[in-house]
């Protein structure tokens, strides 16, 4: 089995969160499977600085669902981070306004990876933005 490194699941975790369906999804999560990396996707929308905490417990809470972490704190806590580190470079341009899209998630050995796709606004008015968070367990 080939080698996958940080910039590998990054990648990983960005194409699952673009997927524009749950088929789309569960293909390339096939893909991944195959070559050995895990992957996720979780859906969101609303309103972004309330929404902060529901993200990152979502975000951790598919990890476990899919088995791509354990019951570990090490592990729970780099998928939050991960997922902080990742929303905290959205904020910029969502704070005080209404999100919606997918956030990926990808594991391979000890590399995390979390991406958010969110289109950033009000009504058909949107932004869109991606924002990336890595951790190592």
């Amino acid at each position: 089995m080939e080698q996958w490194g940080s910039k590998d699941v990054a990648k990983a975790a960005i194409r699952i969160s673009l997927t524009k369906d749950r088929n789309e999804e569960a293909e390339f999560k096939n893909k991944c499977k195959q070559i050995g990396i895990d992957a996720a996707a979780v859906d969101y929308g609303g309103e972004f600085t309330s929404s902060i905490p529901k993200i990152i417990e979502r975000a951790v809470v598919a990890a476990k669902r899919e088995g791509i972490i354990g019951e570990s704190h090490l592990e729970e806590g780099a998928v939050a981070g991960a997922t902080h580190e990742a929303l905290s470079q959205l904020m910029p341009k969502a704070m005080g306004l209404n999100v919606g899209g997918k956030l990926g998630i990808a594991r391979y050995a000890d590399h995390i990876s979390v991406a958010i796709f969110f289109g950033i606004g009000l009504l058909n008015l949107n932004e869109v933005s991606i924002g990336l968070g890595h951790r190592a367990v």
